[in-house]
């Protein structure tokens, strides 16, 4: 069955997971939470029709969006008011350097984007790679992910996306936005997030990459004990001297303590 339809002329992509926000009130609303300025290094990740890559324009002398669609970048580049003020990208946004962005506009990036549900979380370990070279980022989120972002342990919501998502950034949700905002209509309500970037972390890891690592020995086994998921890490006393108990589960365990066990990890590699 073809659900792809018609929206101010564009015909809809599935693969490209397209859904165009139009709602004004919430339009507006996320351009003022953004509260873009002249000077800044404002990108938009997949600006579509531009919904919010106009309202935000008005504000600024330019800023870069990244488009792999080429009927749309064909649209931007020939729209009267923004083509002047636009640096587009037609790329895979999961290809883009985003530290030589930054280093080619000369400051830190402010990114925004209604992202696609089907890349959004993949986009967003990748874009924790580059916080050196971000100042904030806004997102539009399928709201089961930002529940995901904010959730401590004892939940079900609970995971390395938790764990990962709060050593890297302050998180902040901002707006709820019902399916009816956008066409094609979701089956499920998003959320607008601000990610902040720290810029001194609260718990520093010498070598994140082990956090990346037990997180997902973790988490990729989430009903099995610590004892058994982090075995080939860590011995029972290990954990015990830790104060983790080893009979509890991922979800279990806080998000303090997966940053000691990186610490502990990285030290023994040393």
């Amino acid at each position: 069955m073809n659900n792809r339809i018609y929206y101010q002329g564009h015909l809809t992509r599935k693969r490209f997971g397209q859904h165009f926000l139009h709602d004004i009130l919430i339009i507006d609303a996320i351009v003022a939470a953004i509260c873009p300025e002249p000077g800044q290094a404002i990108v938009e990740i997949g600006p579509g029709l531009g919904a919010l890559t106009k309202p935000v324009a008005q504000h600024i002398d330019s800023m870069t969006v990244i488009e792999l669609d080429r009927d749309l970048i064909a649209r931007l580049d020939q729209h009267p008011s923004l083509h002047t003020k636009l640096n587009i990208l037609q790329q895979d946004v999961m290809k883009v350097d985003f530290g030589a962005l930054a280093t080619k506009l000369g400051r830190q990036l402010r990114v925004f984007g209604n992202l696609p549900y089907n890349i959004s979380t993949q986009l967003i370990f990748r874009l924790f790679s580059y916080t050196y070279a971000i100042f904030d980022m806004h997102f539009m989120l399928q709201k089961e992910v930002v529940k995901r972002m904010i959730a401590g342990p004892n939940s079900k919501a609970y995971g390395r996306l938790s764990v990962m998502a709060q050593y890297y950034c302050n998180i902040i949700p901002v707006l709820e936005v019902p399916p009816i905002a956008f066409c094609p209509v979701p089956k499920v309500y998003s959320t607008l997030v601000r990610l902040v970037p720290y810029d001194k972390l609260p718990f520093p890891i010498r070598d994140v990459r082990k956090l990346s690592l037990l997180t997902s020995l973790a988490f990729n086994q989430r009903r099995k004990t610590l004892r058994n998921s982090l075995g080939k890490l860590f011995s029972t006393q290990q954990l015990e001297e830790q104060g983790i108990d080893t009979t509890m589960r991922a979800e279990n365990v806080s998000v303090e303590h997966y940053y000691r066990l990186a610490n502990l990890l990285a030290a023994r590699h040393c």
